[in-house]
């Protein structure tokens, strides 16, 4: 991909070197070597060029969450991959499933670190609060399914259950066969009148 420039002048607030990692959903993680890339050491990848492909591998890298809705369940899947079990609480309220993780400051190799989230996701209105379960996979994907609730029948509606039959019988099929020349034969005399 090529690189084009992307210059807007000091005034703009793209144009500046702020971090860019700042509101990534993994910040707190290791360092990449793009981050280490620096004006001084690649002046072709100084901050006045745009660099698609930076965001395009960290879309690749985050799983982020997905939501599928089909017509027999709502399902949620979200990478809670740096907390434990213990850690994360999925409720309903209010029309919304509210998932949330938390844990303190923990020591990893390059200092400190603390994570906290919080996200809502709204319920279809045919979705059964009740029935709402969650799972939590070895890998760290949070898997939150609602089962849809079949829709009622009609008051006024009534569903006729069909009885099965032996094999159709002889006796009706032998009866148009026996009308069918007749009716030929009374055309034949009606064309000689």
């Amino acid at each position: 991909m090529a690189l084009y420039p992307f210059n807007w002048g000091y005034d703009c607030p793209l144009s500046h070197n702020w971090p860019s990692r700042l509101l990534d959903q993994d910040f707190g993680l290791t360092i990449t070597p793009d981050d280490l890339l620096t004006a001084v050491a690649l002046p072709s990848l100084s901050t006045d060029y745009f660099r698609p492909w930076r965001q395009l591998a960290a879309a690749a890298r985050d799983i982020g969450s997905s939501i599928k809705a089909d017509k027999d369940k709502f399902q949620i899947n979200l990478d809670v991959q740096h907390f434990a079990p213990e850690e994360i609480s999925v409720k309903t309220a209010d029309g919304f499933i509210v998932v949330e993780g938390k844990h303190e400051e923990k020591r990893d190799e390059h200092g400190y670190v603390s994570r906290q989230f919080s996200r809502r996701y709204a319920l279809p209105k045919d979705v059964i609060a009740d029935r709402v379960e969650s799972k939590l996979s070895s890998d760290g994907v949070l898997t939150i399914v609602a089962p849809r609730d079949v829709p009622a029948l009609q008051a006024n509606e009534r569903v006729i259950p069909i009885a099965r039959t032996g094999p159709v019988r002889k006796e009706i099929k032998d009866e148009t066969s026996e009308s069918k020349p007749a009716k030929k034969d009374e055309k034949k005399i009606e064309k000689k009148k």
